[in-house]
């Protein structure tokens, strides 16, 4: 386990030395199409050290490439400051915002679909904005009230990776503990369930409820999310909050073990449909 820096880094090397590998160079010709030494070349691709924005461009471009939604993925991974579009909008943000939570939104801006395990709250990409507020004024108490505005901006903000083009493919599994845990009072949590019944019926959203009569199950350990990205499945990810920092999980066995595990919540699960319904009648109830 490591933090997002530092994971980062290793993804981006070794899909650099594979991008190098398929221009059928080896590092020594790479550097010196760059005007480089080869160990700057062997640094890079073991992670051992960071890469600017621009260094990482100068070797797609000798590596011939030309697909934008590569490149800029491995432009976020080199920590581009470079606005493009709807991504690093966070950075208007960062006297706000910690590091660990820029590495993840600069994943989450990314990534192609996002399979999440909620065992509180509701994910944040499913948030109200009184929600939202509420959940953050709970998790630090005193918070000036400034830098609450700017956090539910950024979790508002957030939520535009569902309505891009091609939106977010968003999976979400829910412990009945979510639903039933009343914040920010009867009438945020009335609306707050009103909105998971609108993006359960999105195309792109499915999102499942795991009923208290499930019992113990797999993920009593805490909540997770798996990020994947269309253009390598290489630069997949996982990553575990704390109250204080996050971990990023990378090895393939790891991925495989969260993958199965995500799997078994959701058989275990309400169907989407019955979801649906369940958080409906709560909704009617609250």
């Amino acid at each position: 386990m490591q933090h997002g820096p530092a994971v980062r880094r290793r993804k981006l090397g070794a899909e650099l030395r594979a991008l190098r590998a398929g221009a059928g160079l080896t590092s020594g010709e790479a550097a010196r199409l760059v005007g480089w030494h080869q160990s700057k070349v062997s640094r890079i691709e073991t992670g051992a050290s960071g890469v600017k924005p621009a260094d990482v461009r100068l070797l797609l471009d000798v590596y011939g490439v030309r697909d934008s939604q590569l490149r800029e993925l491995l432009l976020v991974l080199a920590g581009s400051d470079e606005s493009v579009g709807r991504h690093h909008w966070w950075h208007a943000y960062r006297g706000v915002l910690p590091p660990t939570y820029r590495d993840f939104i600069s994943l989450e801006s990314q990534a192609s679909a996002m399979r999440t395990l909620e065992t509180s709250v509701v994910p944040g990409l499913l948030q109200t904005p009184e929600y939202a507020r509420a959940v953050t004024r709970a998790a630090v108490d005193g918070m000036a009230e400034e830098r609450v505005d700017a956090l539910v901006e950024v979790r508002l903000a957030r939520q535009d990776v569902l309505r891009s083009e091609p939106p977010l493919e968003l999976s979400a599994v829910l412990d009945e503990a979510v639903l039933r845990r009343e914040v920010g009072g009867p009438e945020v949590m009335t609306r707050q369930l009103e909105r998971l019944v609108e993006a359960a019926r999105l195309p792109h959203v499915r999102l499942q409820v795991l009923p208290f009569a499930a019992g113990a199950h797999i993920g009593v350990t805490g909540p997770f999310v798996i990020f994947s990205f269309s253009s390598t499945s290489d630069l997949d990810v996982v990553v575990l909050d704390h109250l204080t920092s996050s971990l990023y999980l990378e090895r393939k066995e790891d991925l495989q073990a969260y993958t199965e595990a995500f799997n078994a919540l959701q058989f275990h699960a309400l169907s989407p449909e019955d979801s649906l319904d369940y958080i409906a009648v709560l909704g009617d109830g609250a």
